[in-house]
């Protein structure tokens, strides 16, 4: 059985695992006697011996003038074990709110390409309910040619009904006449509201493609800043169905 390497899966260092097994093989004696033992230099074995001392692992006394050192019976391992777990059980609660905090901080995953692009959708497809978008539907159909349009198929398969508001255009005409039979209801803006990107938001996510230059996407995971970018939506979208009607 490795001994050393039990004593640092329990908690020791290389060093204090070595000159443990020196104590315990030697019996009682000199800091030189164990340091040779250990194949380490006598003043650091001083003083990996004092912080053996304090984990209650080792003792000290003088023996005719000199320091020796001696270890508690191995059972003592047992005890020091115990008294770490009960030490980490009562900080628990401490580590748990502190992991709870780090829940709550947004997450951003950036992506580049077509291929990045493909996998932000499969994560869409398999995560979301129902979707609402911001988008330019010229930009869209040129940049992600081939992508988009196996999305949509793919969305209209698995039944994700998507609330897209639209920079008014031919194209952006056509994905309104089209949305009944692809499950897509479409809101149009007036063509002065210049952008060229897609947005998507569900659960807490929001996904941003940018479509102009270079193909770059950030996939923003936030609760708060989902329900602040939804929020926004349904105002928009909410006075784009007043002026419509």
């Amino acid at each position: 059985m490795d001994l050393e390497k039990i004593l640092k899966q329990f908690g020791l260092n290389q060093k204090e695992a070595s000159v443990y097994l020196a104590v315990l093989e030697l019996g009682q004696s000199s800091v030189q006697k164990i340091a040779r033992k250990a194949g380490i230099a006598r003043s650091t074995t001083y003083e990996i011996l004092e912080s053996l001392k304090n984990k209650a692992l080792v003792y000290s006394l003088q023996k005719h003038n000199v320091l020796n050192y001696g270890t508690e019976e191995p059972k003592k391992l047992s005890d020091f074990a115990k008294e770490r777990a009960k030490l980490l059980e009562h900080a628990l609660p401490e580590f748990t709110a502190l992991y709870g905090k780090a829940k709550t901080r947004p997450t951003v995953r950036f992506y580049q390409g077509k291929e990045g692009a493909r996998i932000m959708l499969e994560e869409i497809l398999k995560e979301a309910k129902e979707l609402k978008a911001f988008s330019s539907a010229d930009d869209l159909f040129t940049v992600l040619d081939e992508v988009f349009p196996e999305f949509v198929k793919k969305r209209i398969k698995a039944k994700i009904p998507i609330k897209v508001i639209l920079r008014e255009s031919p194209k952006a005409r056509e994905r309104q006449r089209l949305g009944p039979q692809e499950l897509r209801e479409v809101r149009i803006i007036p063509v002065k509201y210049e952008y060229h990107g897609l947005t998507f938001m569900w659960k807490n996510k929001i996904a941003m493609f940018s479509l102009k230059a270079d193909l770059v996407m950030v996939l923003i995971e936030s609760e708060e800043l989902a329900q602040m970018q939804s929020a926004m939506f349904n105002v928009i979208w909410d006075s784009l169905f007043l002026k419509q009607t």
